[in-house]
């Protein structure tokens, strides 16, 4: 379960839905506090279980840089709609998702051509690089945050085989099947979740947080997406001669006690894919929580650096 430690909403953060081709999406959208919106938008996607709250202490530094900022929960997460079946939370579907929010919030900044910078956290990492795969035109750029080259190892690897063992979704459930799956998430919530939480002195305000957005995530997306973490393939050789072909520059950014894709790994797949590197001294696998404003100001100079690169001039509706 991904760290939150504030649900703080900045004053010039605020909760807004993300109109899309693809259908509706929850999201956090940040505006500088001074000025206008200079630069170009990112968009920041989660990890597994995560939401866009997950992001909350990194949005305001990140606008206050003279851009729009916005976080969505993916489809099946926390605030945004569930997929009408299983097929709906594949990765290739999520990426579509992803590639969707992009045009939208393109368009939003006025300027329908002139790419975002695009962040993926943990496994939002992977469905990002799914994404630009897809369609690499419109990204100015791509940010690996604690994400690894494929299926994911060790304790959490364990972890997530053990959340499998528990919940066995098969396809073609029936609703009564959903209703169960349902009911086992909130025992897991209840038996496991809520207890550790409590042990590592979470404040019970965040504790009340985690257990809305546990129960209000649908069951069929935590199986469908833990077993794509478990069995996904290394892509990293794809996304090196994709993103060099469209000229979009990668970073790789990482806590140095990582415990989901070991430092080590991050750093061998940020040589293959020719791309920045950054190890944040003292974080673990969520350093837009555990170090914020180290994290937004790397975020910020590398996407000021693409953009130099890459100018794009501001549209009259991004100046008013």
């Amino acid at each position: 379960m991904t760290t939150v430690k504030s649900l703080e909403m900045p004053d010039h953060v605020r909760s807004v839905p993300i109109s899309t081709a693809r259908g509706n999406f929850a999201a956090l959208q940040a505006q500088p506090i001074r000025g206008v919106c200079e630069r170009r938008p990112a968009l920041l996607i989660h990890g597994y279980t995560g939401s866009k709250e997950d992001f909350l202490p990194v949005l305001q530094p990140l606008a206050a840089a003279g851009r729009m900022v916005v976080a969505i929960d993916l489809r099946g997460q926390y605030q945004s709609p569930h997929a009408a079946s299983r097929a709906g939370y594949a990765p290739a579907e999520l990426a579509a998702d992803v590639l969707a929010a992009a045009d939208a919030l393109s368009v939003s900044a006025g300027n329908p051509v002139g790419g975002v910078h695009l962040v993926g956290h943990s496994m939002g990492g992977l469905i990002a690089r799914e994404a630009v795969l897809e369609r690499a035109c419109g990204f100015l750029s791509l940010t690996l945050l604690g994400s690894g080259p494929g299926a994911i190892a060790g304790q959490r690897a364990v972890v997530l085989g053990q959340l499998l063992d528990l919940l066995d979704a098969d396809d073609g459930r029936s609703a009564d099947d959903l209703d169960e799956l349902r009911a086992q998430v909130s025992r897991i919530w209840h038996e496991q979740l809520a207890p550790q939480a409590r042990a590592e002195g979470t404040d019970e305000h965040i504790i009340a947080f985690l257990r809305e957005r546990t129960l209000r995530t649908s069951p069929v997306s935590l199986i469908v997406l833990a077993r794509y973490l478990l069995s996904c393939k290394d892509r990293t050789d794809e996304l090196a001669a994709a993103a060099a072909a469209a000229l979009i520059p990668i970073t790789v950014i990482y806590g140095e006690n990582d415990d989901a894709w070991l430092p080590a790994v991050q750093a061998r797949m940020a040589r293959r894919l020719n791309a920045e590197r950054s190890c944040i001294p003292g974080a673990a696998h969520s350093p837009a929580v555990e170090a914020p404003d180290t994290t937004a100001s790397m975020l910020t100079a590398f996407w000021n650096s693409a953009e130099r690169h890459r100018p794009v001039k501001p549209s009259r509706s991004q100046a008013g």
